[in-house]
């Protein structure tokens, strides 16, 4: 013992283990550095801890709503308007249930998927797959919508059975309600019966002994048809196969297509089904799933234009549902691959969709990334060492001799003891053999020596920036956050001029992919305006060209806008999505309020407009700048258009400044007493103007100065907002610090 202690003495002495520790604290260092510019800084503290919706290697699946006077023009439940006070959801935007949804209200759930409706009446029953977050096994669900879809009441678990369920097809029959849920794990196709729905179920017969995925039955033509897949069939493609059984009942007896297997082609090619099918124009269509680039990558539509007991055929349509843009950020950017679409009474039609924000396999993908690339930074940084000295990679063979032992010892360890001395000598000897080369082969007092050591570094940060990025940094979504359930979207309204051109294109780029941005509203000042061609947007992009070159206009009226949450935003801002979704879930929970990202303190007699420095020095804010925040559009903008208004609107032309004052003035005035303003603090943000010279207020002490008069002046019309000072720090969510 006292031999292994001088060595452990010796070796923590070591220039190697010095070498390798600095190494490890500079690179933690470094990736501590990098997370906190590109993870998000603040936790999401209104939410509770849910007990589902954990990281799963399956996806994040959820469930939106989609309307449209054709199944084959379907827009997304956003796009009808509708509203919700309660949660300030101006419009309800999708997805409409999640994960959260059914863990919050008791059933641990990592994500709800293959939605199948029930229509009763004005009533909307919804059934879909929910993967328990405790067993890791599909389950059957349901939820209950009064609204037509915009809220969901969840109910309950209809089917819990040993096996994995999902793909709940559910249909009517002699005024008996059947589902026929996918149990392939079983290796049988069940179908059950509700005895008191929509929570109790019966097995009412197992209608084939076949371990079929994802089957739906149709009476079409004269027959009851069933479509389902077998991928344990010999030579059948995993998600390319596609057979068809037809019967005078969906009870049976079923009999085979002569056909069969109907399909059997490359994955890609929507074989294996994706939800109900439907009649349309007495048309028949099936939806199927493209699994080409990952499982469920995206629904197509077929016409089937043969669908006899002999014969099959169908031909590829398109779906009508525009493709995600936003990526991640979207709920359903990654992928989608089940629709169930019905027709109401109405003549409307109605669908629900599941979507994903990531493909199949990420959480899986992106620790193996990570740790290799941590690996990787591992083996360069003593690989680095051994070249430059500072590990000795050479091994004394003499720590291979036999340590004495107590005679005590059993034999048995003795010789197992004598056996590994052998191998751990052939190891060192190799390992010698291996390492003497490049011993020393670097000298960094050379300028050589110190190129290719920085250029080492710098390979070894990407490492260690890649492994923190997949290992820490989750799915790389900046998602939205729900209130009270439900999400919603906004219009981001900028205003700029020709000048500032460069700015515009990478601020369209950027914000247009935040998961709750609607529409891009540029209020154009000033010479030649863009085209909608010049930009690279996710989201539609209008330009509304103004007569007149005024500051006012960030405030005007316009009918066009669709939600009542405005963002104003200075196109030489940027921050992250993660940031901007932070602030509008602050403004619904106080969507009376100006709610933004950057504090200002107006005190003094006469009053002087302070920055945030300022401002957090003594502890207390009483404006928010309007360069970057939410306001409700409609009361904003009538407050600063109104007649009381005119004379300060005649100011700011004077001034050519202070728009964003006057607007805190004037809720300060109309508002009862109480808090007007609210503050979010960004992870970071960076002002793009600096890079380009078009910066509109360039000298800051000048610029403050015009802003302390404006006060005085907005002061004598409206009264001071220096009665009320609002401390950082002052809400629950800790995003106010």
């Amino acid at each position: 013992m006292a031999a292994f202690a001088r060595r452990l003495r010796l070796l923590l002495r070591s220039t190697a283990v010095l070498y390798l520790l600095t190494a490890a604290f500079l690179l933690g260092s470094a990736g501590i550095i990098y997370s906190r510019f590109t993870f998000a800084a603040f936790p999401d503290l209104y939410t509770p801890p849910s007990p589902g919706c954990r990281p799963d290697g399956e996806g994040s699946w959820s469930v939106g709503m989609f309307y449209g006077e054709s199944p084959l023009k379907l827009q997304p439940l956003e796009s009808r308007g509708v509203w919700r006070n309660e949660s300030a959801a101006w419009p309800v935007a999708n997805p409409v249930f999640t994960c959260a949804s059914a863990s919050d209200a008791g059933s641990p759930s990592n994500f709800v998927a293959d939605p199948f409706l029930h229509i009763q009446g004005d009533t909307f029953y919804l059934f879909f797959e929910t993967k328990n977050s405790d067993t890791l096994q599909g389950d059957i669900g349901v939820a209950r919508s009064t609204d037509q879809g915009a809220t969901w009441k969840y109910l309950g678990i209809v089917l819990d059975e040993e096996w994995h369920l999902s793909y709940p097809y559910i249909f009517s029959h002699e005024d008996q309600i059947f589902m026929l849920p996918e149990s392939s794990k079983k290796g049988e196709l069940r179908l059950y019966r509700a005895l008191n729905f929509p929570l109790q179920w019966k097995l009412e017969k197992v209608i084939l002994k076949k371990p079929l995925i994802d089957s739906f039955i149709i009476n079409y033509s004269g027959h009851y048809w069933l479509f389902g897949s077998d991928f344990s069939a010999f030579g059948a493609k995993k998600n390319g196969e596609l057979e068809i059984w037809y019967s005078s009942s969906p009870l049976g007896p079923w009999e085979p297509h002569k056909q069969n297997p109907v399909h059997n082609t490359d994955k890609s090619l929507g074989a294996r089904n994706a939800g109900r099918p439907f009649v349309y124009n007495g048309n028949l269509y099936r939806t199927g799933q493209d699994c080409g680039e990952t499982y469920g990558r995206r629904i197509r539509l077929f016409q089937v234009k043969v669908l006899t007991p002999d014969k099959y055929e169908e031909i590829e349509v398109p779906l009508g549902i525009k493709e995600p843009k936003k990526g991640r950020n979207a709920w359903n950017g990654a992928r989608y691959h089940h629709l169930d679409v019905q027709q109401l009474p109405s003549g409307e039609w109605v669908g629900v969709m599941d979507g994903d924000r990531v493909p199949s396999g990420d959480s899986v993908h992106r620790l193996i990334l990570g740790y290799s690339a941590f690996g990787l930074a591992i083996i360069l940084v003593i690989l680095s060492g051994v070249l430059v000295s500072a590990i000795k990679c050479v091994v004394p063979l003499s720590w291979c001799l036999p340590i004495s032992a107590k005679r005590s010892d059993s034999i048995s360890e003795s010789q197992s003891h004598l056996q590994l001395y052998p191998k751990l000598r052939w190891l060192f000897t190799h390992v010698n053999r291996f390492g003497a080369p490049l011993q020393g082969r670097i000298n960094p007092n050379t300028c050589s020596g110190r190129s290719l050591l920085a250029f080492i570094l710098l390979i070894v940060l990407v490492f260690t920036f890649v492994g923190t990025h997949h290992v820490y940094g989750g799915n790389g979504a900046e998602e939205a956050y729900p209130v009270k359930g439900q999400y919603s979207q906004f219009t981001l309204l900028t205003m700029t001029y020709d000048a500032r051109i460069w700015n515009l294109k990478m601020f369209v780029k950027h914000y247009s992919r935040c998961s709750s941005v609607r529409e891009i509203v540029v209020v154009w000042n000033k010479g030649q305006p863009p085209v909608d061609s010049d930009f690279d947007s996710a989201v539609p992009v209008r330009i509304r060209v103004e007569d007149k070159n005024s500051l006012n206009n960030r405030f005007k009226a316009d009918p066009l806008i669709k939600t009542r949450a405005v963002l104003e935003l200075d196109d030489d801002i940027m921050m992250t999505c993660d940031d901007v979704e932070r602030g509008f879930r602050v403004w619904r929970k106080h969507p009376d309020r100006i709610v933004g990202f950057y504090p200002r303190l107006a005190q003094g007699n006469p009053l002087q407009y302070r920055d945030e420095r300022y401002a957090r020095k003594e502890n207390g804010y009483n404006m928010i700048l309007t360069g970057a925040a939410f306001i409700d559009g409609k009361l904003a903008f009538d407050r600063y258009w109104s007649e009381q208004a005119k004379e300060g609107r005649e100011f700011v032309d004077k001034k050519f400044n202070c728009e964003d004052v006057l607007l805190n003035f004037l809720y300060v005035n109309a508002s009862k007493p109480g808090k007007t303003v609210e503050y979010v603090r960004p992870s970071w943000a960076i002002d793009t103007s600096k890079f380009t010279g078009a910066a509109i207020s360039k000298n800051t002490q000048v610029h403050y100065q015009i802003r302390s008069e404006c006060m005085v002046k907005f002061a004598k019309l409206y009264g001071s907002v220096a009665v009320n000072k609002w401390s950082f720090n002052g809400r629950t969510d800790g995003w106010d610090v």
